[in-house]
């Protein structure tokens, strides 16, 4: 027998707290895999549907070594893991993701060494550590731009758009906490991205989707994409080259700026499975779980097909009156209601998601506007709507 499949009647360990770990749980117990999950809170609906559950903090290493040794194999649900904490589960259990991806990605100046070492098209940036450098930088990088800390994960509050050069001088505060990117913001038509499975011999791509953001939540994902033929090609060509060079095993996510001339401009790689992949629950043969389980448990990955048009839309506690009302009326909706605690509801931004499906994506999207509970007309997908947070 291969010791490096997971079997029926083996043990993955999850770590994280995300949704993302919803999915992955379900579909690990529906293959007969039990499911042990790692967090920092037991209140998840992730830590709910485990078969066992260990509760410590991500810097417990007492608790981190009990965990791993509990399974046959790990695998984190959110690119938000720190990369050493997986790189010290990785030293007492297979971790088949690995942890190059994410050392790279979780940090803006490895992940821009890595994007120009393949010659791709990024948005141009300047490291930054004084606000002298700022005052330097802004005449190539130009107006608008947007500060980031080095370091992804600090939160919005680390961030500055610059818009203006009376709004330099905000950025002092900010760069006590240490090395920052002063990036160009891209005046972009399209944010699209590509949910990809990898393994060490196979490779399997999801159609491409166009996501919309509002105030830096997801608000939208719609497929298939509305793109020509050869922006198609080219972000296929672009997301090969990068998973050839990607050290990795499941789920990732490359994400992509169009502009209205037609430039591509990478956004950013994911390296876990990410919220985008929902929509592929019912818009094709397999869903983005169950085909990270799959890459990672050492199986065959299913050949993708898309079954019909999708549209997902996430909504918030604030409009569960009005998807109420489309619960009891809308025969081609389906509901994705999260399971949290109330205290969870309340500091929780999305309580869940619809996917719709519909002949056309454009019927869908009119079906979506019909109910005006979204009000998409306020979706942001401008230069100076600082979409290029992450």
């Amino acid at each position: 027998m291969d010791n490096s499949v997971l079997n029926p009647g083996g043990t993955l360990g999850v770590i994280g707290n995300s949704t993302n770990g919803v999915g992955l749980v379900i579909a690990a117990r529906n293959a007969g895999i039990n499911v042990g999950v790692y967090g920092d809170n037991e209140n998840t609906e992730t830590m709910e549907l485990a078969d066992f559950r260990v509760v410590g903090a991500l810097k417990d290493q007492q608790q981190l070594q009990n965990f791993a040794e509990r399974c046959d194999m790990v695998t984190y649900e959110s690119e938000t893991i720190d990369a050493s904490v997986v790189s010290f589960l990785a030293a007492h259990t297979r971790v088949p993701q690995g942890t190059d991806a994410l050392e790279i990605m979780q940090d803006r100046s490895l992940e821009r060494a890595f994007f120009s070492q393949l010659n791709l098209n990024v948005a141009p940036s300047a490291t930054i550590v004084s606000l002298d450098d700022v005052y330097q930088s802004i005449g190539s990088i130009g107006y608008p731009s947007i500060l980031k800390p080095i370091q992804k994960g600090l939160g919005q509050n680390r961030q500055l758009v610059i818009k203006t050069q009376t709004d330099i001088v905000k950025a002092a505060d900010l760069l006590d906490w240490g090395t920052y990117l002063l990036e160009s913001l891209i005046p972009y038509q399209k944010e699209l991205s590509v949910i990809v499975a990898k393994t060490a011999t196979a490779t399997e791509f999801f159609p491409i989707v166009e996501n919309r953001y509002r105030d830096h939540d997801l608000l939208e994902t719609i497929v298939p994409a509305q793109i020509d033929a050869a922006v198609n090609d080219e972000i296929l060509r672009i997301t090969t080259e990068i998973s050839d060079n990607l050290t990795y095993t499941g789920i990732f996510e490359v994400a992509f700026f169009l502009t209205a001339s037609g430039n591509l401009y990478i956004k950013r790689i994911v390296p876990a499975m990410h919220q985008a992949g929902y929509v592929f629950d019912r818009a094709t043969n397999i869903s983005m779980a169950e085909q990270h389980l799959r890459a990672i448990a050492g199986l065959p990955l299913m050949p993708i097909k898309q079954v019909m048009p999708i549209v997902a839309v996430y909504f918030t506690s604030a409009q569960l009156n009005g998807i109420r009302t489309q619960w009891q009326i809308k025969p081609n909706w389906f509901f994705n209601f999260y399971h949290r605690t109330k205290l969870q509801a309340e500091k929780a931004v999305l309580a869940g998601h619809v996917l719709i499906e519909a002949d056309s994506v454009k019927d869908a999207l009119d079906q979506v506007d019909d109910t005006g509970i979204w009000r998409l007309g306020a979706a942001t997908n401008a230069a100076d709507s600082d979409a290029q947070r992450d």
